[in-house]
């Protein structure tokens, strides 16, 4: 069984203490407590992030009643909305942790949300439009290092509960970054300049609270990330589900 680091350890601790994460995690450890293989089952518990957020939402709810009640938040509707996103992320990151602990992903690959803590991050995430800049939207990073600590390779990893968010946002700096890479007019005409050490995958997950994936307007934006997934039990030729990351993780970093 891996040994996590410090950091990882740290992470792990700071999701598990998050009072709203409480619910999830405790349905997590009843799933996994009743099956017979965990390795697997671990694997599957990133097919199920949909159906932990819905089942667990009222439990939420009534522990932001409790805190409004205490007066230690005010709108319990705009903590909702912070908490949706906040949740999916801090799920991927504590299930991709928990797969690491039973070897399912390699000890060399790292994940975290904090750009800061990756060195040489902006060189690769920052392109030039001109006198400006364009960065992608980054919700987590899953990476290698080199021996020096600098980034080796990494995955730009897009998360939204529903594809109403942001979603176009990562996948249109995507297409600039294939812009900026190729030789072509729409380069020079816009100054547009990117000269990072490695082209970074860029992908997209979800959990699709309101069923948007079938919408083909939607469905077209998938064709611009290296890679699509989706927090349920489903594989399509557009998204795959999300157990898939790590196969993906493995076979690219």
């Amino acid at each position: 069984m891996y040994d996590l680091t410090k950091k990882e350890k740290k992470t792990l601790k700071n999701i598990s203490k998050t009072y709203y994460m409480q619910p999830a995690l405790n349905m997590i450890d009843v799933i996994i407590s009743k099956s017979k293989d965990k390795k697997d089952k671990w694997k599957d518990i990133f097919n199920m992030l949909y159906e932990i957020l819905i089942n667990t939402k009222d439990k939420v709810d009534k522990l932001l009643e409790k805190r409004k009640k205490d007066g230690e938040i005010r709108d319990i509707s705009q903590a909702r909305k912070s908490i949706a996103g906040n949740a999916f992320s801090n799920l991927v990151v504590y299930t991709f942790l928990q797969n690491k602990l039973q070897e399912n992903i390699k000890s060399k690959v790292f994940i975290t949300s904090k750009k800061s803590e990756i060195k040489d991050f902006d060189k690769i995430a920052t392109i030039k439009v001109g006198d400006e800049t364009q960065k992608p939207d980054v919700d987590l990073i899953i990476y290698t290092e080199k021996d020096n600590e600098t980034v080796d390779k990494c995955i730009i990893l897009s998360l939204k509960t529903s594809l109403r968010e942001r979603a176009g946002q990562t996948y249109k700096w995507k297409l600039l970054m294939e812009i900026a890479t190729t030789d072509n007019p729409i380069k020079e005409k816009y100054g547009i300049e990117y000269n990072p050490d490695f082209m970074p995958l860029v992908c997209f997950a979800t959990v699709n609270f309101y069923n948007e994936i079938n919408n083909p307007q939607h469905r077209g934006m998938f064709k611009f990330f290296d890679n699509s997934f989706i927090g349920k039990p489903i594989n399509n030729d557009f998204i795959k589900s999300l157990s898939h990351l790590i196969d993906y993780v493995n076979k690219t970093l």
